[in-house]
């Protein structure tokens, strides 16, 4: 049994996720991609592989023959469109999981919580600099106090496309918010750099965590398992060197080096931002699946 799923958007984000859909699924089964410019390289690529397609947006998508099949719906568009888009999906009582950081349902990171919210109506992914780094911080927060944490992602100029150009805001306080919220973390701060490095560069992300005083080893095992749990779904994912660890007032100002490349499926292998963002949504799609199967059929998927 598998559960239909759409995905708005036909840009990078949305094609790749597309792929990694049709490639590894387990329980989704995608039936439609929407998109806005009949031209897309991500519309063309769905009629290919056999994908219903719309250039109409989410009119085109609810005109659609299959739409009331169709149960979770992958929004990775912007958060100015998904404001409608969120509307017109809940009064159909569809599943959202929105990859935008227009934040209108909790923010979940599936390694960390998305039980606390896997009932949800809409999900919200947080962004690329949050699924990297907030892991992290939940895993210090097991074996400390964290008092504040800051994370700076640094991605290659040429992953960042119209849209996450258009939302350098919105992913700055999304990801602060996410830090304390998802994390743990009393305050946070995001910072994110945008690399014009040539050739361009893997995505990096620096994770600063001020604690109360705690077992460094502890906090180290910590790290390792979470970094394990994320490269489940993220193979790419790693730590670049050993957790590091200085006395700062009364306890540790901890620093996690991380360094996330791409499965290169539709973009470059440079660009993790996207990956991880792409696979986080499916995995908290698939995880969404399993929970509509286990409710229809009385088993645990």
């Amino acid at each position: 049994m598998k559960i239909k799923a759409a995905i708005i958007g036909s840009g990078n984000i949305g094609t790749d996720l597309m792929i990694k859909m049709l490639r590894t699924a387990r329980h989704l089964e995608l039936t439609a991609l929407v998109g806005i410019d009949p031209q897309s390289d991500g519309l063309a690529m769905a009629r290919r592989q056999g994908v219903a397609t719309t250039a109409e947006g989410i009119d085109g998508l609810v005109r659609m023959p299959d739409f009331a099949d169709i149960a979770i719906v992958f929004d990775a568009t912007s958060a100015g469109a998904h404001l409608k888009h969120d509307a017109v999906l809940r009064a159909h009582g569809k599943q959202v999981v929105d990859l935008t950081p227009a934040a209108l349902g909790p923010y979940v990171v599936p390694v960390v919580n998305f039980d606390q919210f896997s009932a949800a109506p809409n999900i919200n992914m947080v962004s690329c600099g949050g699924q990297a780094t907030i892991p992290i911080v939940a895993a210090v927060g097991r074996a400390a106090k964290v008092r504040y944490a800051e994370i700076v992602s640094s991605i290659a100029s040429k992953s960042a496309g119209p849209g996450t150009r258009a939302n350098i805001d919105e992913f700055t306080q999304t990801t602060a918010r996410a830090i304390e919220r998802v994390g743990g973390a009393e305050r946070g701060k995001a910072i994110i750099v945008l690399n014009p490095a040539e050739p361009p560069l893997i995505m990096r992300n620096t994770v600063f965590c001020l604690t109360a005083d705690a077992d460094t080893n502890a906090i180290s095992a910590s790290v390792g398992r979470m970094v394990d749990d994320v490269r489940g779904y993220v193979p790419g994912y790693r730590l670049k060197q050993d957790v590091q660890f200085e006395p700062f007032e009364k306890g540790l100002k901890v620093s996690v080096f991380l360094e996330i490349e791409g499965a290169g499926h539709y973009l470059p292998k440079y660009a993790g931002n996207l990956d991880i963002m792409t696979s986080a949504a499916l995995r908290t799609g698939e995880r969404l699946a399993e929970t509509l199967i286990g409710a229809a059929s009385g088993v645990s998927v």
